[in-house]
């Protein structure tokens, strides 16, 4: 083959890569340019399995309890015995004690604490891995943004792509990714994509590419 025929076949060689990658690109689903929708509600919190909670009844040390969730849903009670909290609130399940310890005293009051909610320990978590300092998986705090997570994740390590950085978000219909830059936000001050964040949100950063002169 000549040597003319060689830097066609390169050429050739390189396009259909070009293409390819940009193919990649265009059926990836990654949403640019458009903000996530935040689809979670903020609602009464629900005891659950392994809870551990705190049961105080005013003035009745006695009966005051800290109790730990069984996996059949209910606590123990003082004077009541088995009663049901998988699946109350703190507030129904107060309002029950106090129904029950009624008969024994003169209005009682009641309260329900949840000291350490394990049953939703994970559900109410963001996370940031690949090229980040350090992959985490943090306790979500209303308010958070894709900034707070990166800095908690050490920032975007010399090998990642942040501009092409990808977030995910758990929606009624599955998993929608957002493109996140965050380069821009780290090195320009541009907070455009610095968006809200909710529980299970997933931040995503890319290994620098060479094809795409990152490197």
């Amino acid at each position: 083959m000549s040597v003319l025929g060689c830097k066609r076949s390169l050429l050739g060689a390189l396009g259909v890569m070009w293409a390819l990658a940009l193919a990649g690109c265009a059926s990836s689903g990654v949403i640019d340019g458009q903000g996530p929708e935040i689809t979670y509600k903020r609602e009464a919190y629900v005891i659950g399995i392994g809870d551990q909670l705190r049961v105080d009844v005013w003035r009745n040390q006695e009966l005051t309890r800290d109790l730990v969730v069984r996996p059949d849903g209910l606590i123990t009670m003082p004077l009541m015995g088995d009663m049901q909290a998988e699946g109350e609130t703190p507030e129904e399940l107060a309002a029950a004690i106090s129904n029950e310890l009624g008969v024994i005293i003169i209005s009682p009051e009641v309260s329900v604490t949840v000291t350490n909610p394990v049953s939703v320990a994970y559900q109410y978590r963001v996370r940031a891995m690949g090229q980040v300092n350090e992959a985490v998986s943090i306790a979500f705090v209303d308010g958070m943004t894709v900034v707070d997570l990166v800095l908690a994740a050490g920032g975007v390590s010399p090998f990642g792509a942040g501009n092409r950085a990808v977030l995910n978000r758990e929606t009624p219909d599955g998993y929608v990714e957002y493109r996140v830059r965050l380069d821009d936000i780290l090195n320009k001050g541009d907070i455009e994509t610095n968006y809200p964040l909710q529980p299970s949100d997933i931040l995503t950063v890319p290994e620098k590419s060479v094809f795409r002169g990152e490197l």
